[in-house]
């Protein structure tokens, strides 16, 4: 999958889809940010207390578009980084995993985004960004690659984009852009309280563009966030505070516990794949890898309770095999991995 040119992506997609129209539609396009993560060498220490630190890809929905190529999938990224070395470094990871990265935009002026996570010994993780404007924030509608956003059979995205100009306005340019081409849009709201100017501002920010999506993934403390302290296991409060009219799924995430799915017609629970945790970063990233992967080869899939639940259980088994291993990226599954520790759980 060398070559980068949009019209290219149907020849470079995998030879063995189904049928001519599977070429096209399977494409997952995801937008937003793409950075490089600094881990410390050691775990269960503060950023003041780490060593060293170890540099490792990150951001994401540019997580979500490796993992979809890592289990056979068909994906693309949209986002902007610096014309620095690490900005070509990003560029070419998507490229070694197979990503379409003909989206990918570098600018001059700024930096590509940096950020340095811990995980505390208490098992919080301790974020710090340097972005003072990084380079994805000012990704411009102007540069969008408006063919490969058309192409999308899934238009996946966070809320990070949304926090500043111009990329907010970008953003909401990219998904109307996918809604009228006919894609399924998919959010993950992927809360960094951080990076937003206050809570309130994130929690407006978030919900800006709740309604508009077609699926929504979204973890117990974000529920808790998002409702200002609701309980996040009780199905009344996620149904009425969460689910909208033009919802067709709806995903929450609970770490090792698994995930529970509400649509129109039936919810839910599936029980989580049990692993020694290493590094649980990622996972929820590799979670959606999973499901969205599922949905491009089968876009009714949650109009089916027994299919969809089989597909929640192979997501859960992507997120579980990322926590074994430290990073995101580089721990994010093959279908051959995920497939294997999938018979243990059935029986």
């Amino acid at each position: 999958m060398g070559n980068n040119s949009t019209s290219d992506v149907s020849k470079a997609l995998p030879a063995d889809t189904r049928d001519g129209t599977q070429e096209k539609n399977s494409l997952v396009v995801c937008f937003g940010e793409m950075l490089i993560d600094f881990v410390p060498t050691v775990g269960g220490v503060s950023l003041a207390e780490a060593p060293a630190f170890k540099k490792a890809p990150g951001g994401a929905p540019a997580n979500v578009a490796v993992g979809i190529s890592r289990l056979g999938g068909s994906s693309a990224f949209i986002g902007k980084v610096g014309e620095d070395e690490f900005g070509y470094m990003l560029a070419d990871i998507l490229k070694q995993n197979n990503v379409d990265n003909s989206g990918m935009r570098f600018d001059a002026g700024a930096r590509t985004a940096l950020a340095f996570v811990t995980l505390r010994a208490d098992g919080e993780r301790e974020f710090m960004f340097f972005r003072n404007p990084s380079a994805d924030m000012l990704l411009r509608e102007s540069e969008l690659d408006v063919n490969l956003i058309k192409q999308a059979s899934i238009f996946h995205y966070g809320s990070i984009s949304l926090i500043e100009e111009p990329c907010r306005s970008t953003h909401l340019a990219a998904m109307n852009l996918a809604k009228k081409s006919g894609s399924i849009l998919s959010y993950d709201p992927n809360l960094r309280l951080p990076l937003w100017p206050s809570a309130e501002a994130a929690r407006q920010g978030i919900m800006s563009i709740w309604d508009q999506a077609d699926i929504i993934k979204i973890s117990e403390e974000e529920i808790s966030f998002l409702t200002k302290g609701d309980d996040p296991y009780d199905d009344n409060v996620v149904l009425e505070k969460l689910f909208h009219p033009n919802l067709k799924l709806l995903l929450v995430t609970e770490g090792p516990d698994g995930c529970r799915y509400y649509t129109k017609g039936f919810k839910g629970r599936v029980a989580g794949v049990k692993v020694k945790a290493v590094d649980t970063t990622g996972a929820g990233d590799a979670f959606v890898s999973g499901i969205l992967n599922s949905l491009a080869s089968d876009l009714n899939l949650y109009q089916d309770e027994k299919r969809l639940r089989e597909a929640l259980l192979f997501a859960n088994a992507c997120g579980a095999l990322t926590v074994t291993e430290r990073g995101a990226i580089p721990a994010l599954p093959t279908k051959e991995a995920v497939v294997q520790v999938l018979p243990k759980v059935a029986a």
